[in-house]
């Protein structure tokens, strides 16, 4: 049984082993000549207009949000489709199906609800 989790301890430690050897030998390696342009703001050699701190609308974040409502819905959605196939051999089907109609159905009414308080406008 400890055997099975052999190989992942192995792939950890060699994982995190370069990850610290690497950020190691980058630390020793590189020049460090830090200088007033170098410790400003902007580094690329723009001088910068206006305040750092900015105010957004929020229909960017709202918009953000449902993005990744419906992107993380369709990570689910095309496993559950394709393994209706072999689910209709073990008489799960029919489960399956209402199951992930019921998932659907509540996706569904969260977008019309965005809809129609207009969240999905833009302007």
């Amino acid at each position: 049984m400890a055997s099975d989790y052999a190989y992942v301890v192995v792939f950890a430690v060699i994982g995190v082993g370069f990850a610290v050897v690497s950020l190691g030998m980058s630390w020793l390696l590189r020049p460090h000549n830090p200088s007033g342009e170098k410790l400003s703001t902007y580094e690329c050699g723009e001088v910068p207009v206006g305040p750092a701190w900015r105010q957004f609308r929020v229909g960017y974040y709202i918009y953000l949000i449902a993005f990744v409502i419906f992107d993380v819905e369709v990570l689910f959605v095309i496993p559950w489709a394709l393994a209706l196939r072999t689910l209709k051999a073990q008489d799960l089907g029919l489960f399956a199906v209402v199951d992930g109609s019921i998932f659907i159905a509540v996706l569904a009414v969260g977008l019309f609800y965005a809809w129609k308080k207009g969240a999905l406008k833009w302007e």
